[in-house]
């Protein structure tokens, strides 16, 4: 199978401050992410996944080599990928509804598909009620909810998810977890989702890519065989505590190294 999105030799390091040292947040990478395939990248604070997901998403250049989606080299910002971040990022002149159309409007969608879309993730979304909300008069998980449902309008070849649920309180971000799986269990897009939590990485994930303390590099790639559909229940499985131990360790392993202690 072809890879949709191509990593190759990937490294980002950031110019010295004040005239410190240049800081290496990227040793090379390389990842392959086939056509329908979520893959979460798993790692320690500070170890560069973000860096890597902004590289994908055209908002930052590699140091070295370069990121292929479909084929064609990404050298900047496309509406062939969606872009969710922790913070919230909506419009906040725009209501819910506009906010979600307003990717279909910027690409000449005529009105009445523009609506139809609309309306779709609307419903999906569960914010049907809040279509003429603005941001401000929404929760969190309202937010991001909007957030996903407007990148989704605009029908990406992939999703890039940063960190979206990490400012949610936890019963919020379990719902999301199962709203984002539904959705992509009903439509298969690509997605790539940086996380730092490890049970969020299992759960949604076909393959966790886990990433050492800075500078970060692949340290491993662990299939995740649960069946789909999913759901919370999954959680407390044997076959998912089992991968939850393995990657605390590995984790555990980065996030001492990144702390400067030796593992016990």
């Amino acid at each position: 199978m072809t890879d949709r999105l191509v990593v190759e030799g990937v490294s980002r390091t950031f110019a010295p401050l004040r005239g410190g040292a240049p800081v290496q947040a990227l040793e090379p990478v390389d990842l392959g992410v086939a056509d329908n395939d979520f893959i979460t990248i798993l790692g320690p604070s500070g170890c560069g996944k973000s860096t890597l997901l902004r590289i994908v998403a055209g908002l930052d250049r590699p140091t070295t080599g370069r990121v292929l989606l479909d084929g064609h080299e990404i050298r900047g910002p496309g509406r062939d990928r969606g872009m969710v971040f922790q913070s919230y990022t909506l419009f906040p002149w725009l209501t819910v509804a506009e906010n979600i159309a307003f990717g279909p409007r910027e690409r000449g969608v005529p009105r009445p598909e523009r609506e139809r879309i609309t309306e779709l993730y609307l419903r999906r979304v569960g914010l049907e009620a809040f279509r003429n909300h603005y941001p401000k008069q929404l929760s969190g998980g309202m937010q991001q909810r909007t957030a996903l449902a407007r990148a989704l309008a605009n029908d990406p070849a992939i999703l890039l998810l940063d960190e979206p649920f990490g400012a949610l309180d936890n019963q919020t971000r379990a719902l999301m977890q199962e709203l984002l799986l539904g959705i992509w269990e009903q439509d298969r897009k690509t997605v790539l989702f940086v996380t730092h939590d490890i049970e969020e990485a299992i759960f949604m994930a076909n393959r966790v890519v886990v990433f050492t303390a800075r500078p970060g590099r692949i340290k491993a790639e662990v299939p995740i065989p649960l069946p789909h559909p999913r759901n919370y229940r999954m959680k407390t499985s044997p076959e998912f505590q089992e991968l939850k131990a393995r990657l605390t360790e590995e984790i555990r392993v980065e996030a001492l190294r990144a702390a400067g202690m030796d593992a016990a």
